[in-house]
């Protein structure tokens, strides 16, 4: 396995696993919260799909798809169509209000963009240098490993938000 099959592979786990957390969830479920601070599961899963679609456009010198495919529009979130979510406080979380098949169709289109992008690429490529603001300079491989670990990482947190809910 090289390098780009090793990220397909990551990349092949975000989408299915926000699905095995956001099916067969109603409404309430994915506005649900543990704290009146904490994640729902709703902004997790659009969080999750936001911030790859908002990290690997740019990379993949294409427009967004939550502005490309109409999702923003459909969405309909109070925010700019800039905003992913960093940093984002308890009252924009609580604003995500939206079904579970909306944020998996935007996740599933973000999902398929990934792949045809990485489906470009080379090896060679990752070590290309995307962001001279860090030290050391982030490449690109740098950067995917990134994207996805951070998908990875809310994915766990929706893992057990969804434990929490079920067990309440």
């Amino acid at each position: 396995m090289d390098a780009l099959e090793t990220l397909l592979e990551a990349f092949g786990r975000v989408a299915p696993g926000v699905h095995r957390v956001v099916d067969g969830l109603d409404d309430a479920a994915l506005e649900w919260r543990p704290d009146p601070r904490a994640n729902t599961l709703g902004w997790l899963a659009w969080h999750i799909a936001r911030g790859e679609d908002a990290q690997v456009a740019p990379l993949a010198g294409t427009e967004q798809v939550w502005t490309a495919g109409g999702w923003a529009r459909r969405f309909a979130l109070p925010f700019d169509d800039a905003e992913s979510g960093y940093g984002q406080d308890a009252d924009s979380v609580a604003a995500v209000k939206v079904s579970g098949a909306l944020l998996l169709g935007y996740l599933d289109d973000v999902a398929a963009a990934t792949r045809r992008y990485l489906g470009t690429l080379t090896d060679a490529d990752l070590d290309r240098v995307v962001d001279t603001s860090w030290d050391p300079p982030v490449t690109l491989g740098v950067r995917l490993v990134s994207v996805v670990g951070d998908g990875l990482q809310h994915l766990g947190q929706a893992g057990y938000v969804r434990g929490l809910y079920e067990r309440r």
